[in-house]
């Protein structure tokens, strides 16, 4: 359900010329210097630890901002911290988010919260009001099964208040798009323009354009969209990881980034101004472009990792561009919109894993997953399996093929949060019999399958809290519907902190490093307001509030006070 990234692609030349000497200098950072040892007492604190759950009572900091120890007999003089009776749990690593995208949210206009066309309009009036300067207004974040529309937006619903310049709205999946009639003007898009392979451009009965591109579409209007440069990556970056470390998250796997934002996060590690660890997918831009001279396990102390490479096989189950194996209950002309063939696929696959990256692919149909274990199990053979390859979504599996995960070794990337986002339509899409291999956490753990958490954000809520609520409840934030939705998938809130933690720091390779608080790790960190293990009365495992947030030893972010 996830969204390419946009911009430039950038030469070898050009993609050294803007990260400057930065690659050198994030490639030697000097180690952090935490203040000298430091000993957070007094919590109540919960971590993985040779392959269980452990409670401690203190935990000892060195000055270099790694874990010393649990517990220890003997601090040394360590400067004390009074936590205070808080939980303390690993920092959480969203193992499938979108920086740039949740970054431009600051600055764009959100619908995400909308609840009705009306709505949305109105907001987009007072956004167009606001900002009489902008030449393109820009947003994204709406819904047209939860406005209860009953069908897609239209450039005729946005011409109703901004006729006079273009409107580029992107849907809550990123995989669709809504103009108005002065973008389709700017973009020169008429009835006579077809629509790319992997992509549709919705008409109406006459086949004139109505204003909505789905999937490769979208790129017919993108590519007149204004320019994003180093300075909007700067500003869009410090945005994301300031709200995101209020979340909880020290970690992230970016799912698609592009060479000229990776120039900028090297940029900025090399300031001192990166304190959320990235594990980067390069775009197949990038990957083409610049992968063989970025390649890294580590930059800046665990700050950067970038040997993961993002490819996409379908679109999502909400816009219909997930590729099906059989048609859609609800649209039996469609199976959804394949974004490469069987063959592109089988080829990108194997020179990803022959330049030894890691290649994490979106597949959300059940034909589209079946398309890339196709092209993991001929890329693998005989070699590939040490780079824990992985698939991400996984969000509508044949039964018949979710044993391949576990026997190709993949990674299960599956975001808990789509599952009671996407409780509204997705039966409607697929129907129940289908619905077994669907949103399928349970299946995926009992085999044996690693599953890596994460949100999708800006698709999908960012909070993990509402990530480990959805895996535990299958619930919605308001409880519903009771007793979950196909609640027999659900998770045990161990596991559901583990995916978050310690497994996504395993889908990233970083798990020796990252993931739990042990001896020799980073100190990465949040004190909480409630034990996620036995919640207070009244209150859910979403509604868990964070206090502080620690990088490697030391807070970067203090909420509340202990």
């Amino acid at each position: 359900m996830c969204e390419g990234v946009t911009g430039p692609g950038l030469t070898r030349a050009q993609f050294l010329r803007l990260a400057g000497s930065a690659l050198a200098l994030t490639a030697c950072a000097p180690a952090p210097d935490s203040g000298g040892r430091v000993l957070l007492d007094n919590v109540r604190g919960y971590t993985f630890a040779e392959g269980r759950l452990r409670e401690f009572r203190s935990l000892l900091v060195s000055g270099d901002g790694r874990v010393e120890s649990l517990d220890p007999g003997n601090t040394g003089g360590a400067r004390r911290i009074d936590g205070r009776g808080r939980v303390c749990l690993p920092g959480l690593h969203d193992a499938h988010g979108h920086i740039w995208n949740f970054g431009a949210r600051a600055t764009q206009l959100d619908l995400s919260g909308t609840r009705s066309l009306d709505e949305a309009i109105a907001a987009l009036g007072r956004y167009a009001g606001e900002h009489r300067e902008l030449k393109w207004l820009l947003g994204r974040g709406w819904n047209e099964v939860v406005w209860g529309l009953g069908r897609l937006p239209s450039a005729a619903d946005l011409d109703r208040v901004v006729a006079d310049r273009p409107v580029w709205l992107v849907r809550v999946d990123g995989h669709a798009a809504v103009t108005n009639t002065a973008g389709l003007r700017a973009a020169n898009i008429g009835a006579d323009t077809v629509s790319p392979p992997g992509g549709e451009i919705v008409r109406g009965p006459d086949g004139s354009p109505t204003g909505v591109f789905v999937d490769a579409a979208k790129s017919l209007v993108e590519k007149v969209l204004p320019p994003v440069g180093p300075a909007d990556h700067e500003q869009r970056l410090r945005a994301a990881q300031d709200r995101l470390h209020r979340l909880g998250l020290t970690s992230v796997s970016d799912a698609g980034t592009a060479a000229d934002q990776l120039a900028v996060l090297h940029q900025q590690a090399a300031a001192g101004k990166l304190t959320l660890r990235l594990n980067v997918f390069l775009s197949w831009d990038a990957f083409t472009a610049v992968g063989d001279r970025v390649r890294t396990d580590s930059a800046a102390n665990d700050l950067l990792r970038v040997r993961t490479v993002k490819l996409y096989v379908d679109g999502a189950l909400g816009s219909r561009g997930a590729a099906l194996l059989e048609p859609y209950r609800d649209a039996p002309g469609s199976r959804g919109l394949p974004q490469l063939t069987a063959q592109e696929l089988n080829a990108r696959v194997k020179r990803v894993v022959d330049a030894g990256y890691q290649c994490a692919v979106h597949a959300i149909g059940d034909q589209g997953n079946r398309l890339v274990l196709d092209a993991f199990d001929q890329a693998l053979r005989g070699s590939g399996g040490a780079l824990r390859h992985r698939i991400e979504h996984a969000q509508v599996v044949s039964v018949a093929d979710i044993p391949r995960f576990r026997q190709l070794g993949l990674i299960a990337s599956m975001q808990p949060v789509h599952a009671t986002d996407d409780m509204n339509m997705a039966e409607n899409r697929i129907g129940h019999d289908r619905m077994a291999g669907a949103y399928a956490w349970r299946r995926m753990l009992d085999q044996g399958t690693v599953l890596a958490a994460g949100s999708d954000f800006p698709v999908s809520p960012e909070s993990p809290f509402e990530g480990l609520h959805a895996a535990v409840t299958r619930t919605d934030k308001e409880g519903k519907p009771a007793g979950g939705w196909y609640p027999e998938q659900a998770m045990t809130a161990p596991e559901a902190l583990r995916a978050f933690t310690l497994d996504a720091a395993y889908a990233a390779h970083q798990e020796r490093v990252l993931g739990s608080l042990e001896p020799g790790k980073w100190a990465d960190l949040v004190l909480v307001d409630q034990n996620p293990f036995a919640l207070e009365p009244g209150r859910a495992l979403w509604q868990t509030q964070v206090l502080q947030t620690w990088v490697a030893g030391r807070p970067v972010g203090e909420y509340a006070s202990l």
